[in-house]
């Protein structure tokens, strides 16, 4: 019986293996590839943010990248979503027409675990620096990019350049 076994696993083993070896050498799947990566891009906008001495913040865009890939999801916003202190990212075309929106968490007061024997706690840090990045699929279209900062009284514009 077990002889048997053998005798009939051995065929469907090479089957399975030759069909594998197909899969790899299928030349379909790599120009599919080839031709995603060429197409599809990612702008990543790096950001540093400054307090100055009268408490008001100045970001400044550091570098810009763009790269080969493809973004699993696109980050959304809702309008109520922010906290005091949060910025809100706009990437407009050159009319003033805004094609995203992004939040970051207030990165001058990053949240952080502390962990104790007992508990495990969340405690507000403030820095007098900080950067940030944002990443967006690139288009075209996008000229423009405009950083605003939830305020106690609404959003205030903080950044705006070209880009």
């Amino acid at each position: 019986m077990r002889n048997l076994i053998i005798i009939l696993m051995l065929p469907l083993y090479f089957f399975c293996n030759i069909l594998q070896l197909k899969d790899l050498n299928g030349k379909t799947k790599i120009a599919a590839t080839s031709t995603l990566s060429k197409n599809a891009k990612i702008v990543y906008l790096f950001f540093k943010v400054e307090k100055t001495n009268s408490g008001v913040e100045k970001i400044t865009l550091q570098e810009k990248k763009i790269v080969d890939g493809k973004l699993k999801s696109n980050p959304t916003f809702e309008e109520g979503e922010g906290n005091i202190g949060d910025f809100v990212i706009s990437m407009t075309d050159a009319g003033g027409k805004e094609i995203m929106k992004q939040l970051v968490e207030d990165p001058l007061n990053p949240s952080r675990e502390v962990y104790t024997k007992d508990e495990i706690s969340r405690n507000k840090i403030s820095l007098e620096n900080a950067e940030f990045s944002v990443r967006y699929s690139h288009s075209a279209e996008i000229q423009t990019v405009k950083i605003e900062k939830i305020t106690s009284s609404g959003k205030k514009l903080v950044f705006t350049q070209k880009l």
